[in-house]
């Protein structure tokens, strides 16, 4: 069996140090906090906190309306109308491209 140099018990010591020194816990103050940001801005987001509570019938568009308006709203961003020409279209020249 092969007697390790003085040189790695000395050197050793050194390396562990130097190991130990990237492990650090994170500071008090960051962890006491964490997560507050989060929370504040729900709460600054929520208009009526309570709202799940109020059992009385929601007044305004009955369901079939809001429902074809939601539809509306969907189909806009899908079937686009072509836009609308008027005498002050700019950089067009109005021909097709075939």
């Amino acid at each position: 069996m092969k007697k390790l140099p003085a040189r790695m018990f000395l050197c050793l010591p050194v390396i562990l140090l130097a190991l130990t020194a990237c492990v650090t816990s994170p500071p008090k103050r960051l962890d006491a906090r964490f997560g507050n940001a989060l929370g504040m801005a729900k709460a600054q987001q929520t208009a009526n906190p309570d709202a799940s509570l109020d059992t009385a019938p929601v007044r305004g568009v009955d369901g079939q309306a809001g429902d074809a308006m939601i539809d509306n709203y969907r189909e806009s961003y899908i079937n686009r109308p072509a836009p609308a020409r008027g005498a002050l279209d700019v950089g067009t020249s109005g021909g097709s491209s075939r």
